[in-house]
């Protein structure tokens, strides 16, 4: 982590990690409290998480710590945008999509909390920091 950081998007493994109390996770969201940033999801990432094995009273008390973002029409169409203009495309890259599209609407500087570096670097180019777990 470099800089300040205004906003931390959450995709599936950032907010699986911080529901399971992964400690490296947890230190980094010390990190990112100690500088005010705020905590994002995309509203199709809550989809993702919720599994059988998953903490739903975690689950719950983490989203109520969140900015959960919708997926409208507005933000599907943008989030189609990027997949075209990294040249992806498939469900595969749907979700990466709109975790993407939601991080670049937000107050910057913007860091992106992921497992899947490399599709998120392609879908939002120096835009975001692209935190790796």
């Amino acid at each position: 982590m470099s800089g300040h950081i205004e906003t931390v998007v959450l995709d599936s493994e950032g907010l699986s990690a911080w529901v399971a109390q992964d400690r490296k996770v947890l230190a980094m969201f010390q990190v990112f409290h100690d500088m005010g940033a705020d905590l994002v999801v995309s509203a199709n990432t809550i989809v993702e998480v919720s599994h059988a094995r998953v903490h739903l009273p975690r689950l719950q008390w983490a989203l109520s710590r969140v900015k959960v973002e919708p997926v409208t029409e507005a933000a599907a169409k943008a989030a189609a945008q990027l997949l075209k203009s990294a040249g992806l495309h498939g469900h595969k890259y749907a979700i990466d999509a709109t975790v993407a599209e939601a991080a670049l609407r937000q107050p910057g500087p913007v860091a992106i909390l992921t497992s899947d570096v490399d599709d998120m670097t392609r879908l939002c180019g120096s835009k975001a920091q692209i935190i790796g777990l």
